[in-house]
This record gives structure tokens, sequence and C-alpha cells, in this order.
């Protein structure tokens, strides 16, 4: 059996993009967020955090702990906050340099459930999950850096610090992990530290970077905020998400809750600023719905709209974008709604300009892990890259001698120009793997197959002994503190 290798990252390029709302669309929103911050103000429930902001002109109320920002602050403080920087990987190639036209993906994240792949049981994940996971992530050249797709849900209140341990060790990319808590990121950078070499190159090509979350409606909570500090003075880069919901915790109305949610993800950026000017930050908007007849929650109604706007808000705040999330709301592998959903979000997302973007990987709305889900989302992401990239105009690609050559009424199968093109002008997909008798294969199938391979044979480089080791005494020392 050939030994499997690592696919190269092929991030979206597309030949065009597309802008969707006008200036003064953007601006009417840019001055909704500054009243909203000005007049109602968003609580950060951090008494650090509210010193930091009092000290430097916010008006704090230290009873209701909300903090109120003149446009002053605001703009003083998002400019300072980098448009491109780089996040670094532990193999140099796959290094991400944010802001330079591409959609680099990861999958969804953070599913407490998976399929498992050997015996098709539905169960929680644990954190040996979260390796195999990873190490198809690593494989895979339509992801371009890594979240925890799954939970290590075995390992109690230290989880997301097990969850990033096992991808340094099981992955090469880049990292965005999910750490809590000022003493869990203290920890999570320790072991950046690590893998990097030194403070000052995890600072230069951070290995590492955090997803924090906001907490709809205008609420910054203590571990999220404390966390994002202690990574913004470790250089690490911050990507703040937030996840209204139309209807409940935010407006019903999309303008109003993209005005909303921004102020969210902009005070947190201002409280970075000032305390590490010029902190790389990342903005992430993931609109949700809830259903009004049942209740239920939604990610991906017919009527998406006001989608580009997660990614032309945050540039045009001057940040980079972790665009519009792809996923399902399908529970099986192999629908229908799993694929229809999945291609137009990633489409989307390429030609809205998003920088970064969660993408492919879970069922049942960022709950449950498939690996041959995950299989056929890679098949998506690759036809959406084909068809979002230029095509040659070459005078070879052109053709006009071949043309000539063959005439009317004639047949090109024979000429040297097809011989030289055609095997590159027709790239299977999952759905064009021939079985024995010349038909296609079922593509779940094929899927199945292709994960199985994944998971039991392909290994990543590891890391060094002495570093892995490290990690291990780092894990050791975090549980012991945490878990007392």
């Amino acid at each position: 059996m050939a030994q499997l290798v690592r696919q190269p990252v092929r991030p979206l390029r597309p030949a065009f993009r597309h802008s969707f709302h006008t200036p003064e669309q953007l601006d009417r929103l840019k001055q909704a967020t500054l009243d909203i911050l000005e007049d109602v103000g968003v609580r950060f429930r951090s008494a650090k955090a509210l010193a930091v902001l009092a000290e430097h002109g916010a008006r704090v109320d230290p009873k209701t702990r909300v903090a109120r920002f003149a446009p002053e602050l605001v703009l003083d403080a998002m400019a300072k906050a980098p448009r491109r920087f780089t996040l670094g990987a532990r193999e140099p190639s796959c290094d991400i340099a944010v802001g330079d036209g591409a959609t680099y993906c990861t999958s969804d994240g953070c599913g407490p459930r998976i399929i498992d792949p050997l015996t098709g049981v539905d169960r929680p994940s644990r954190k040996a999950d979260v390796e195999a996971v990873t190490r198809m992530l690593d494989y895979l050249g339509s992801m371009g850096f890594w979240w925890p797709t799954v939970s290590a849900g075995d390992c109690g209140t230290t989880s997301q610090l097990h969850e990033v341990e096992a991808g340094l060790r099981n992955t090469v990319k880049h990292l965005q992990g999910m750490v809590q808590g000022a003493r869990q990121a203290r920890f999570a950078v320790e072991m950046a530290t690590v893998v990097a070499g030194s403070a000052e190159e995890l600072r230069r090509r951070p290995v590492l970077s955090a997803l924090i979350g906001t907490v709809s409606p205008l609420v910054q909570d203590t571990d999220g905020i404390e966390a994002a500090m202690v990574f913004a003075e470790a250089g690490v880069p911050v990507c703040f998400v937030t996840m209204p919901t139309l209807g409940t915790t935010a407006p019903a109305t999309r303008a109003g809750a993209f005005a909303l949610a921004a102020a969210e993800l902009v005070s947190a950026t201002v409280l970075l600023q000032l305390v590490a000017p010029g902190a790389p930050v990342i903005h992430s908007y993931i609109p949700s719905y809830i259903d009004p007849r049942t209740g239920a929650f939604l990610s991906f109604p017919r009527d998406h709209r006001g989608a580009p706007l997660t990614a032309e808000l945050p540039h045009y705040w001057g940040v980079p974008a972790e665009g519009t999330a792809c996923g399902t709301d399908a529970t099986e592998p192999g629908t229908w709604q799993g694929g229809v959903e999945e291609a137009v979000s990633l489409a989307e997302g390429a030609q809205i300009g998003a920088d970064l973007m969660p993408s492919i990987g879970l069922l049942g709305t960022y709950t449950t892990f498939s690996a041959e889900h995950l299989m056929l989302g890679d098949d998506i992401y690759h036809r959406v890259r084909a068809m979002i990239d230029d095509i040659d105009f070459s005078d070879d690609a052109l053709a006009m001698e071949a043309i000539a050559d063959v005439g009317p009424g004639g047949h090109f199968l024979g000429h040297r120009h097809t011989r030289t093109h055609l095997r590159d002008a027709v790239v299977r997909g999952i759905t064009h793997e021939l079985a024995v008798d010349g038909s296609y294969r079922d593509a779940l199938e094929v899927a199945r197959e292709r994960a199985l391979e994944i998971w039991r044979d392909y290994r990543p480089e590891p890391l060094p002994d002495d570093k892995a080791r490290e990690l291990a005494r780092i894990m050791v020392a975090a549980d012991g503190e945490l878990l007392a």
C-alpha cells in the first residue's frame, strides 16, 4: 500500500470578488454600532477589563459593569489593529498570510459527538477522537488551519487544553484553539511557546490563535475576555466570534442583529488594543435563527441574506474576517440538504472575501462529526475552488491551431492538443469513482472508504520527542492546578 502523503494546502482564490453592500450601507451600520457603544454600552464581567477601560477614558458604571465608549476612543483603538499578519504553522509552508486575498478554511467545531468511523456508533467524543480527526485535517488540502472539530469530552474542565495539545502533536498546520479563562490561556501560551521555540518566535509566527466568544446581547464574560487579554499580551492572535440569534439574543432584523453583534466584537477589540496596541484581532460573525413555529435553533434557513456582511463589516472596520459559517443543519451524511448548504456557504465565503472560514465536517448544526461527511465536504470544497478559479486564455488554451487542423465536421480525440490537455480537462470527483463493471460507485460508499483509509493509515510528521515530553509535562501541571 502506498504511503499517504499530506496534500498541499489549497485555499480558495476566486478570480473575482463581489461587493454586496454599498459604502453608504456599511457607514450606516458602522454609525449604528458607534451609537450602541456610546449610548447603550457593553457589560464586561471582568473587573480587570473594566479597570483598563476606565483608565483609558471609557465611562464605566461599577454597579452594572457596563462600559460606554466615546466614538473617538473606539476609532483610535480600532486604527491600531492590523489588517494583515501571519498565522504561523509548525511546517512553514503551511503559514497563512492573512489578508493575501485567499480564503483559508478549517472544519466546523467543536462537536460533542462522533459517529465512530470503525463501528458506526453515534457516541460522545473523546480526546483520542480529537487526535484522529486532527490527523485527517492535517492530510486534507481543503483544510488550511485547525479547529478542534470534536471535543475532548473525557478530559473534564481542562478539555480545551487537551484539545490544543492533541492539535499541536497531530498537525503541522496552524491551530485556532478555543481556550477560555486566564489560567488556562497561560498554559496554552506555554505549550505554543514550546512548539514555536521561543516567546519571540511565537510572537513573530504564532502557531496558535484563539477563538473567543462574546455573549449576545452585549456581554463580555470573565473567562473569555481575560483569556483574550493573556493571548494578546503574548502576541497570540485572537478571533472574537459572535453568534447572535435573530429574535432572541438579537433583533429579528438582520441590520439590527449585525449592528449589535459588531458592538460586541468592536468593544472586545478596543480592550485588546488598550492592553497590547497592535494586537492581531479577527472578527467572526455566525448569525443564527430561531424557528418561530418550533423554537428550534437553525443556522441555515432558505433566506440567509446578510451573510456577505460577515466579511464586509470586519474589513470596513479594518480587521480580517473569519467569514460566514459553513456546515449544515442536516443530521445524516450524504443528504441533499447537507450538500446544498455546504456548497452555497463555501462559494459565498470565497466570493465575499473572507480571510478565514469554518467549513465542513459536522452534522446537526455543529454537533456530530462524520468522517464520510467530511470527505463529501472536501469534494464540495474542491468543486467550489475550481468553480471560482479563472481559466487560461493563452494562445495554447484558445487552441486555434487545433481548431484549424480539425476543421468543420472533424474530431478532436486524436489530435496532439487533446492528448496534451484532456487529462487536466476532466478531474474526477467523489461521484465519478468507477466500479469494476464500469458504472459509477455510490458516493457515500466512496467517501466512507477514503475516510477509513486516512483514519487508519495517515500519520503526520510528529513533534520532536523533547517537545512532546514538554507538552505532556505542561498538561500534567495544568490538570494538577485546574482540576484541584
